[in-house]
């Protein structure tokens, strides 16, 4: 089994974004001795806990700082941007970090309403043509646009010996189709869909016409020595999103002190035993038989792991648990 991390860039309460890129970027080079096959870096704006609107920056920086594992984006939320812009910015980094580089395309809007049209004019028509955008995206990257194209003569510069390989990034079955048409590897976001995972992605692997197919599954995991410190991690986690949801807090990850001090109603647990469903929270052991059991499900063998914990050492430490257990 293949195991890969995302990074959101988690902010906890009391620490800066600037502590949280250091993390970040602490974590990767970690992530890479431990043996972690993909370290992809998400795309998110104007949230105050996440430190994460601009993943080739962050990228850039990693790869210096690493060898070997593949580096990328989890996802580029492709209606923000021109494609052309995007096929320079990767082509960039893929000539820096020769066949390490990946291009995960998304087609979220990664932050509010308001700052979708602070990114770009008219964001739902750039969300309407996504498929289009996608297409002048892989012209760019293959360097094979039709002779009669305006864009034929136009090359995303410099040109890499090994361009960066791109992915579709969804969360429904939407998405699974939209990677078929355009026969592309596929990463479904388990952590964040109340959607038929095992069936979508099974879905896909199904009806790929050409070439090999792969997926990736993305899942919340914390993982400890003990299955209450696991749980205990985890409400920082669980909180966070409640008070999303309820508009209270700061935005960024409460640490457990804080969590535990909260009256919470009936309906309140019930939201956050919810939430914890989509969370695989315990032992290493406990990690190990879910992942094979979401394997077996999926269909899959390669998994791209997000922890977020309001301890920068915990979330190291969950890291470092599951790669001892899988022998990575």
């Amino acid at each position: 089994m293949k195991l890969s991390i995302l990074d959101q860039v988690p902010i906890p309460n009391g620490k800066t974004a600037n502590e949280a890129l250091e993390a970040t970027i602490d974590l990767a080079v970690t992530a890479e001795k431990l043996g972690f096959h993909r370290y992809w870096i998400a795309e998110h704006h104007d949230f105050p806990g996440l430190a994460s609107p601009a993943p080739d920056i962050i990228l850039g920086i990693i790869g210096s700082k690493t060898n070997r594992i593949r580096i990328g984006s989890g996802a580029v939320l492709l209606p923000n941007y021109r494609p052309y812009q995007i096929a320079e910015r990767y082509n960039l980094l893929a000539t820096l970090y020769p066949g390490r580089i990946d291009l995960g395309l998304g087609r979220a809007p990664g932050g509010s309403a308001e700052a979708s049209i602070a990114l770009v004019d008219n964001f739902l028509e750039q969300v309407k043509n996504y498929p289009e955008k996608l297409d002048e995206l892989l012209h760019f990257l293959n360097r094979d646009f039709p002779e009669e194209h305006l864009f034929s003569k136009v090359s995303a510069q410099p040109v890499p010996k090994e361009q960066p390989v791109p992915w579709l990034l969804g969360t429904s079955k939407k998405s699974a189709v939209l990677a078929l048409e355009k026969g592309l590897p596929y990463v479904f976001g388990d952590f964040m869909s109340d959607a038929d995972g095992p069936s979508i992605v099974r879905g896909y692997f199904e009806n790929f016409q050409e070439g090999e197919p792969e997926a990736i599954v993305t899942v919340n995991v914390i993982c400890a020595e003990t299955k209450e410190e696991a749980e205990q991690l985890a409400k920082s986690n669980q909180i966070w999103k409640w008070m999303q949801d309820k508009g209270k807090g700061n935005g960024k990850i409460p640490s457990i002190t804080e969590v535990n001090e909260y009256k919470l109603t009936d309906e309140d647990l019930e939201l956050l035993r919810k939430s914890g469903d989509r969370q695989i929270v315990g032992t290493p052991d406990i990690v190990r038989k879910s992942l094979e059991l979401l394997s077996e499900e999926y269909g899959t063998d390669e998994f791209m792991i997000l922890t977020i914990t309001h301890d920068f050492a915990a979330r190291k430490k969950s890291y470092e648990l599951i790669a001892r257990e899988f022998g990575l």
